[in-house]
């Protein structure tokens, strides 16, 4: 009925087991915590393997009675109605085990670092890198999370040229991992006095903060400069050279980071931006590479695609990789329905990656 790995639920099952066993026992702190952790990850696939397994007897139990002789013509119309009804919840169960088995993107339960910049359209394209700086920001409370401008370059009449944030929270990346590409939005700006339509950008990116230990980076890789501080900040900036500039050789990736007085956090900053930019540009590659093998669109990280339109006139936004359309954009904007858009990219992901388990099992 079924290709679920069978020997693979029965290790879960198992493990899930001797995880509660021990969970009774006399452990330090440390150890609870990770147990207790890992049980929160794997208890809701665990009662979705015991209700399939559950219903598949259930089934097969119907089955054995529709085909006995002995059963009288109401039973057996009974029988058949249940197993009627039995069917579709196994189908139902067998998918939800089967995205649950999916592999996991080491990267999934990572913070993020928020790349937001401007792109064609001057001080509109300014103010809608604005905008969704405050949609992300206000997703993320929605979600508890918290998030930390690293640095940020404002526009002349309001919004952003460039912001830097990180995110922190559980499974942040895995959320928000499909916003990466650009962003197009079609309204009439408020100096239009003709009420012509215009159109500009913003370019999202989406990197997962990484340890030292994801990057291997050589100081000999490395060219660091230090700098006086461009911009506002009243007479310190001509004083102290707290800027930092550090460009990664190998890649060409230069990170420039200005906003603290101080010098020491400031390179602190660039280097954890940094590892996220070379860690990013080689999963790009990775991805580019798996894409064009599967023709899949989703997550494939290409910034330069244009991934979704905000048409405020129709009060519409669309996803062009997944040709979704929600006539809901005031709530998008508002970070509230945001969260439609990403799982039904979560979605279609997940049944890319089916799809392809179930071709390469061909």
């Amino acid at each position: 009925m079924s290709s679920l790995p069978e020997a693979k639920l029965d290790v879960l099952l198992a493990h899930h087991a001797s995880l509660e066993a021990e969970s009774l026992g006399q452990l330090t702190s440390e150890r609870y915590v990770q147990i207790t952790r890992e049980l929160a990850e794997i208890t809701p696939l665990v009662e979705a393997v015991k209700a399939y397994r559950s219903a598949v007897k259930e089934f097969a139990d119907t089955e054995a009675l529709i085909a006995d002789p002995a059963t009288d013509a109401e039973m057996r119309s009974m029988a058949e109605a249940e197993r009627d009804e039995l069917t579709p919840k196994i189908e139902e169960l067998v998918q939800k085990i089967r995205i649950a088995l999916l592999p996991k993107d080491a990267m999934d339960d990572r913070n993020v670092v928020l790349e937001i910049r401007a792109g064609t359209g001057g001080d509109e394209a300014s103010l809608f890198a604005g905008d969704l700086f405050r949609m992300y920001e206000r997703f993320a409370s929605l979600q508890g999370w918290k998030v930390e401008v690293i640095s940020a370059s404002e526009g002349t009449v309001g919004g952003y040229k460039e912001i830097i944030a990180e995110v922190q929270g559980r499974g942040a990346f895995s959320k928000l991992k499909f916003e990466s590409g650009v962003h197009r939005v079609q309204r009439v700006p408020d100096t239009e006095t003709q009420g012509r339509i215009h159109t500009s950008a913003a370019t999202v990116a989406v990197l997962p903060e990484v340890e030292d230990v994801d990057v291997d980076i050589k100081n000999d890789d490395l060219r660091i400069e230090t700098m006086r501080a461009q911009g506002a900040g009243g007479q310190h900036v001509n004083k102290t050279e707290s800027a930092i500039r550090i460009t990664h050789i190998p890649t060409g990736i230069v990170v420039m980071m200005q906003d603290s007085r101080s010098q020491h956090k400031n390179r602190a900053s660039a280097m954890n931006i940094l590892r996220s930019r070379i860690y990013d540009a080689e999963r790009q590659r990775v991805d580019a590479a798996r894409s064009a093998e599967r023709k899949e669109k989703v997550g494939s990280g290409d910034r330069s695609e244009r991934i979704r339109t905000y048409n405020f006139p129709q009060g519409r936004v669309t996803d062009h990789r997944i040709n979704l359309t929600l006539y809901k954009l005031p709530q998008v904007i508002a970070g509230e329905a945001l969260g439609e858009l990403i799982d039904a990219l979560t979605t279609e992901h997940q049944a890319a990656q089916l799809a392809a388990q179930g071709a390469a099992a061909a």
